[in-house]
């Protein structure tokens, strides 16, 4: 069993922010891969189903991004696994609108949610950066994290959730650079 973490804030208030696109990437894998329904367990949503071959269980904590680590260590412990089966995707301000980067380990940004999560189990857990762009002064960062998508970026955000959604499978498999390279060739092509 594998344990894909989406990051975010629940409420129908924060649906749109930027920093909830990790709840947006697991909702557009449940869906396009047939998971089951949204129950709550951990402290958290969970949606179980299968990627291709692999069994999945889709958490989106619903602590608040700053306690997100003690529903993920929930998970893990009833599933008996490791961080080894842990995959965290969540906004990523260092990195361009749209683009996605894959990587293990590595430092926490100053991202609340992963900084949580390392507290529970340290930093070696895979994590699936989407990219939401910098601001461009630091003063502007929270109110660019903490705010909605312009309508101007749905359709391209569309795009890139289908494409992290279709691609899923090699991500499962555990090939990340071919999941990062597919997700950019449908890109390309929308």
């Amino acid at each position: 069993m594998q344990l894909w973490v989406g990051l975010g804030n629940p409420g129908v208030q924060y649906a749109l922010h930027r920093h909830n696109v990790g709840f947006m990437a697991l909702d557009a894998i449940a869906e396009i891969h047939d998971f089951g329904p949204w129950s709550k367990k951990f402290r958290s949503l969970v949606s179980e189903g299968r990627v291709g071959r692999h069994r999945l269980l889709l958490v989106k904590p619903q602590t608040y991004m700053n306690d997100s680590g003690d529903a993920v260590q929930q998970a893990l412990r009833f599933y008996k696994a490791d961080e080894t089966a842990l995959t965290v995707f969540h906004d990523e301000l260092d990195l361009a609108p749209m683009k996605v980067k894959v990587r293990t380990g590595g430092g926490l940004a100053g991202h609340n949610g992963l900084r949580s999560i390392n507290a529970s189990l340290g930093p070696d857990f895979r994590r699936v950066r989407i990219g939401i762009g910098h601001p461009g002064h630091k003063d502007r960062v929270t109110g660019h994290v903490l705010g909605n998508y312009a309508k101007s970026e749905i359709e391209p955000l569309s795009d890139l959730l289908g494409a992290i959604a279709a691609e899923a499978e090699w991500l499962a498999a555990g090939d990340d650079t071919r999941f990062m390279n597919d997700v950019a060739m449908r890109l390309q092509d929308s």
